[in-house]
């Protein structure tokens, strides 16, 4: 019996950087879309966000990636980016 639709593999991940918009967002109760200047600093002004991609990209072989993470500052938090995606944030404010 054929299909009549495309199929999605379950393992397509979003981006890194896309992850960090929304958990930002999610985190001042905005859309993603909301996340922009001059209420909020653009992503690029913390890490540039292909390079974010890339370090997480599956290596030449296609292999994915395991382990490893970055953290930088962004719209007053500490970001934490892990190689699965997980974004972590801490307020900068908790820091004082």
């Amino acid at each position: 019996m054929e299909s009549g639709g495309d199929s999605v593999d379950g393992a397509v991940r979003k981006p890194p950087s896309r992850a960090v918009i929304e958990a930002v967002a999610d985190a001042e109760g905005v859309s993603p879309v909301d996340l922009r200047p001059p209420e909020y600093e653009p992503l690029h002004a913390a890490i540039d966000p292909e390079s974010l991609d890339g370090l997480f990209d599956s290596q030449a072989d296609g292999t994915p990636r395991v382990g490893g993470s970055v953290s930088f500052h962004y719209c007053d938090y500490h970001v934490i980016v892990t190689a699965d995606a997980n974004v972590t944030l801490e307020s900068d404010t908790d820091e004082e």
